[in-house]
């Protein structure tokens, strides 16, 4: 059996190559509903634990930490740099634009942290001017918190990315807002694309968000060309739910961990380079900085997260969690098939940046194109879409070019829209 050693990588956004095929859906679980708020936990030099203190302030930046709590409960982590180490080009902190940077699925916020702060994109953009907000979404390191249910419970884990367009951006996107008095930017990569898109389609949030860079877009996932992916769909997903028996998928954990090697073993699949087997050939990888990633990285999700992910590759669409029949479908939705995300409904004067790369595995060329296809009405002078040859899944995040390739194009895209 060939031997997994790299597995840790599998946290680079993500083990949705391993879940083509819809897993036995169940029917939700209850949760208790609380009021959103919010809370300041510590001072711009990140005294305390968390984020903050481990991987800002040790580079000389600015760093407050916050929380807010989701209208279903779930208390969710997010750090601000406000400015960058000499105080940017953005002028006084009161004009500077705020940023909210939205990590994809297995991972949390400090995925945009990284490299060394020339690199990184959340310090890219403080060093240019930028008031930057880091989120985690719910079930990361930070964020593994709730109002009254246990973190281990099954009930903790009963969501998918449904939730966090419907809970989670909602709560975040306010709690910047509310901050900052102001309009933010959004980036997102992979999944953290994939909820804005949703998002901006429903009407939701749009008003308080004054454009979006979308890197890695993953709104269509059926022309994915990972082999581990399509061992994974041929042998095994059907079987998950049985395989793991649990409501939360620790990429760590012994049963995960243990289905992965039997994959490994498959003829074709080539363990002992995950990141490339997952995610495509990435260009511009530090040893270094994929090193300190897997100290940091994977990070839990649901189960039920990743089946919904499977779903959107299995049926070519983007639509609401498939209950697996027309009466749990009905009960839940008032139809017997889930609704669709519609995203030709994004208003056509909405500012988007796109960026993705023809070596990427997951978010695959002929899938960006369908999502563009979807966009094919939007004003030709507010849609900036950026292919990038070499790129892969990984690069537009830890890549060492992805300064002067990535993100100094969305930087001068922010800043054209005033």
């Amino acid at each position: 059996m060939a031997e997994l050693r790299n597995f840790p990588s599998l946290s680079i956004l993500s083990l949705m190559a391993l879940l083509i095929l819809a897993v036995e859906p169940y029917e939700s679980l209850g949760s208790s509903r609380k009021s959103v708020h919010s809370g300041f936990k510590t001072d711009y030099n990140g005294v305390g634990s968390g984020m903050c203190a481990s991987a800002v302030t040790v580079h000389g930046y600015k760093c407050q930490e916050f929380e807010v709590t989701t209208d279903d409960g779930y208390i969710l982590s997010v750090q601000r740099i406000p400015e960058g180490r000499v105080g940017g080009d953005g002028g006084p902190k009161m004009n500077r634009q705020p940023v909210l940077l939205q990590h994809g699925v297995l991972v949390d916020g400090v995925t945009w942290l990284q490299n060394s702060p020339a690199q990184s994109p959340a310090m890219i953009l403080a060093d240019n001017g930028f008031d930057v907000w880091i989120s985690n979404i719910r079930g990361t390191r930070y964020s593994r918190r709730h109002v009254t249910l246990d973190p281990d419970s099954a009930d903790y884990w009963n969501w998918t990315w449904d939730d966090l367009v419907a809970h989670d951006l909602p709560a975040l996107v306010d709690l910047v807002f509310k901050q900052t008095g102001r309009k933010i930017h959004y980036i997102g990569h992979s999944m953290g694309t994939l909820i804005a898109l949703a998002s901006f389609s429903e009407g939701k949030q749009i008003d308080k968000v004054k454009s979006a860079a979308l890197l890695s877009p993953v709104a269509y996932l059926s022309h994915m060309t990972t082999a581990l992916g399509d061992v994974a769909a041929r042998a095994f997903v059907s079987e998950i739910t049985t395989i793991f028996g649990l409501a939360e998928f620790n990429p760590r954990g012994e049963p995960v961990s243990d289905f992965l090697k039997v994959l490994c073993a498959q003829a074709g699949v080539d363990c002992y380079d995950l990141i490339t087997a997952l995610t495509g050939k990435n260009c511009c990888l530090n040893a270094s900085t994929v090193d300190h990633f897997l100290k940091n990285e994977p990070q839990s999700t649901s189960t039920k997260n990743l089946v919904h992910l499977s779903q959107t590759v299995r049926d070519g669409v983007l639509s609401k969690y498939d209950y697996g029949s027309n009466d749990f479908n009905q009960a839940h939705y008032g139809e017997t098939k889930p609704p669709r995300y519609n995203l030709t409904n994004i208003p056509h004067d909405f500012p988007l940046f796109l960026s993705y790369g023809g070596q990427d595995a997951l978010s695959d060329v002929q899938d960006v194109e369908t999502l563009l296809d979807n966009l094919k009405y939007h004003d030709v002078e507010k849609l900036h879409v950026q292919y990038i040859k070499d790129y892969a899944h990984a690069d537009f995040i830890i890549g060492i070019t992805a300064k002067d390739i990535v993100y100094n194009q969305i930087i001068s895209f922010f800043r054209n829209q005033g």
